[in-house]
């Protein structure tokens, strides 16, 4: 069921509200997720709104520079990205959600450390 969501960076600079089913979150192991501990939910684009901090956001982006990583400039939080297997969306970070108990959500695994395998037995499974 869709339910609208409030989130924030630590420092609280930056909050959003998201629209979602949190039928599930993406553990992914790709060199910057798996450091940062983040797990992943999908937003449509019209599904996220920034709140407030907009200009306390910065952008990290490596390797194909096609997935946007943005976390706050006090705090190092990182509260949502535009991933690399559809930067057209939003993926969300759970874990700044608000009041989520993330022991009664599944978690599904990306493995992102070989993203070229991994993204193409994700979109076979789409077809």
């Amino acid at each position: 069921m869709m339910q609208t969501y409030k989130g924030s960076c630590h420092c609280s600079r930056v909050t959003f509200e998201v629209r979602a089913n949190l039928n599930h979150v993406i553990d992914c192991n790709c060199s910057l997720c798996r450091r940062r501990g983040a797990l992943w939910h999908a937003a449509e684009e019209t599904d996220l709104q920034i709140l407030t901090g907009q200009a306390d956001l910065v952008l990290y982006q490596f390797n194909t520079n096609t997935a946007k990583h943005y976390f706050c400039k006090y705090c190092g939080i990182h509260p949502f990205i535009r991933p690399r297997l559809d930067p057209r969306r939003w993926a969300v970070n759970v874990r700044c959600i608000e009041g989520v108990n993330l022991a009664g959500i599944p978690v599904h695994t990306f493995d992102g450390e070989h993203w070229e395998e991994a993204a193409k037995a994700f979109y076979e499974r789409r077809k």
